[in-house]
């Protein structure tokens, strides 16, 4: 399977991805836990029908030192007993924060206060700054249909 589209090859793709990659840093930088950078990530991807980005986060976890357990139970989070509370506001926020259009009134007021109990104020501007580049991620592999599994961790720096 290949993309519709070598994103990377084309000087507008390249050029984009560079931003979008320099606001990645600056999250990944951030005093966010890289754990729930993690966990974010793969969620957000999960929901977006994202294989190349859902190959690329569970693995990279995985090598970070993350549980197959956790892994295989994110997408099922609610049930699961193994994330902190902390963990579980930043999934709930970013399931409503990619699922904004599911809802009418997007994000609620509960998941919001839920996280501001757990992140504090630069904590929670990296959180929303992740849901939002990693959606913008997602949406340009799933548009162009990039496949997964073939990542391997560390592969992109």
């Amino acid at each position: 399977m290949d993309a519709r589209l070598d994103f990377h090859g084309s000087t507008v793709g390249a050029k984009f991805l560079r931003h979008l990659n320099s606001a990645g840093r600056v999250v990944t930088e951030s005093p966010l836990p890289a754990t729930v950078q993690e966990l974010v990530k793969i969620r957000a991807s999960q929901i977006n029908g994202c294989a190349a980005c859902t190959d690329m986060h569970t693995k990279d976890a995985a090598h970070a030192g993350e549980t197959p357990t956790r892994l295989n139970l994110v997408a099922v989070w609610r049930e699961a007993t193994v994330f902190t509370e902390a963990e579980r506001a930043a999934l709930a926020l970013t399931e409503q924060g990619t699922r904004i259009a599911d809802a009418a009134g997007g994000v609620t007021d509960e998941a919001w206060t839920e996280a501001a109990l757990h992140f504090d104020d630069e904590q929670l501007a990296a959180l929303v700054a992740l849901i939002a580049v990693i959606n913008a991620y997602n949406r340009v592999n799933a548009v162009i249909r990039t496949p997964g599994g073939d990542h391997r961790p560390g592969q992109w720096g």
